[in-house]
């Protein structure tokens, strides 16, 4: 399998923090999106779309958006649960993180961590601050009381939340209003084959 991305995204980290945890081996063709490589003629021929992660399954057969990646890698093992209302509430979080979380989150931390938070874009900054943070009071009151999102254990639904929340402090989110989100943080962390953004 080849996956390409860049691991300071977390819609490609959590991807490769999901490989490392199976420890499935895979190539790793890191992709630059400020260079506009995601919009090379050749990338476009694989995924239309021009987007990253994007992983290649074998010679001709590619699956991008990460938490489909996700879904697909996790088929038949504990990261998705077997019984049907919990695989079902492990997709409510996947798209709960892609609809309510990650376009606040993510695109403060772009504005702030890449862009080096320019005056133009700080009325679009303010615009995500509100509800990115109603994303994590919904993380906040789901965990309180729990240590994982769905059934009790560790699967994708964590792992594809955990992957810009554990730094959307880089966007100008204070987390320690969240104490049940960042003892949760400090669960998947400990997690067997975890690594960080570095790939550590």
């Amino acid at each position: 399998m080849k996956v390409y991305g860049d691991l300071q995204s977390g819609n490609c980290y959590k991807v490769k923090l999901l490989l490392a945890q199976l420890g499935l081996p895979h190539e790793w063709v890191h992709m630059n999106i400020l260079e506009k490589q995601t919009r090379t003629p050749a990338f476009l021929s694989k995924n239309p779309n021009g987007k990253i992660p994007l992983l290649e399954i074998e010679e001709g057969v590619y699956l991008p958006e990460s938490d489909a990646i996700l879904h697909y890698l996790a088929e038949g093992t504990p990261f998705l649960p077997s019984e049907r209302l919990h695989r079902a509430q492990v997709l409510q979080w996947l798209f709960f993180e892609q609809y309510s979380h990650e376009p606040y989150i993510a695109v403060a931390r772009y504005i702030i961590r890449y862009l080096g938070r320019p005056e133009k874009h700080e009325p679009r900054l303010q615009e995500k601050m509100s509800p990115g943070y109603a994303a994590l009071e919904v993380m906040e009151k789901h965990l309180a009381g729990r240590r994982f999102f769905v059934a009790e254990q560790y699967t994708i639904a964590d792992i594809g939340l955990y992957a810009y929340t554990h730094v959307a402090h880089e966007g100008g989110f204070e987390l320690s209003r969240f104490p049940a989100v960042e003892a949760w943080l400090a669960r998947v962390k400990s997690q067997p084959g975890h690594i960080t953004m570095s790939g550590e």
